[in-house]
């Protein structure tokens, strides 16, 4: 029902572009002029809704493969909700340059009307180069990784260790527990509680976090190494906030 919903409401913005665009035209216009004005005016539009398409039909493949890949890897999960969170506010052009896509994952009770309240994870894959072309989507070039709140956790009390002088890992995982990641440090209670190392653009800091990732800061994202692939991708703040709020926030 909603993607129903963001569909029309996609289209009603195409609509209101094209009607604008219309109006726009001046009137002393030639009628010649005006026929090639309307007529780029509607190639416009169809652009845009072609872009649009796009975007809802790679959200759409990338989610089936989401949940074909938790069904196929994580059998232990029989009810669950799954909603991405990468896709909002992508422009197609974008898209190739996305270094990861997440998702939101909640087990539930299946019963009339059901809540989500159980069990929250989130499901990152980390693209590779070249995983959008003009053929779609190439998930040989996606590597998936499935995370609860305790992993969250962890990484990010070594985010923190490696980007901070705060060493001391219990007193860590209690402030962030109750505080925010954002882009100078970690803030609780409206202080900067925990503030950042201030590097340059092209320093980083790194830190061996498992067998299968490094853990980098700079001052602009939070970059994980991945070491199967030798890629380098990034988590952007915005998205650190809100995976840290959708674990934590009550």
């Amino acid at each position: 029902m909603s993607r129903e919903i963001t569909n029309k409401n996609n289209m009603k913005k195409i609509y209101l572009l094209l009607i604008t665009t219309l109006f726009l035209i001046p009137k002393h216009v030639k009628a010649q002029s005006d026929g090639a004005a309307i007529a780029a005016a509607v190639t416009g539009a169809a652009a845009i809704g072609a872009m649009i398409a796009s975007i809802d039909q790679m959200e759409e493949q990338a989610e089936l493969t989401a949940t074909q890949w938790i069904l196929y890897n994580h059998p232990e999960l029989t009810s669950f909700s799954l909603k991405t969170l990468s896709f909002d506010g992508k422009k197609a052009k974008d898209m190739s340059s996305t270094t990861v896509i997440t998702y939101k994952i909640q087990e539930f009770t299946p019963e009339m009307n059901p809540e989500l309240n159980g069990k929250k994870q989130v499901l990152f894959g980390f693209t590779s180069p070249g995983w959008i072309s003009d053929y779609g989507i190439d998930f040989n070039k996606v590597n998936w990784f499935l995370i609860d709140s305790e992993e969250w956790m962890n990484m990010m009390v070594a985010y923190v260790k490696v980007s901070s002088d705060e060493k001391n890992e219990s007193s860590l995982k209690e402030t962030l527990k109750q505080g925010k990641i954002v882009n100078k440090g970690v803030r609780m209670n409206g202080k900067m509680t925990i503030p950042f190392f201030k590097l340059s653009g092209d320093m980083y800091v790194v830190t061996d976090y498992s067998s299968r990732l490094k853990l980098l800061y700079n001052e602009r994202s939070l970059g994980i190494y991945l070491k199967e692939t030798q890629d380098l991708v990034q988590i952007g703040r915005r998205d650190i906030i809100d995976i840290h709020e959708y674990f934590f926030a009550e």
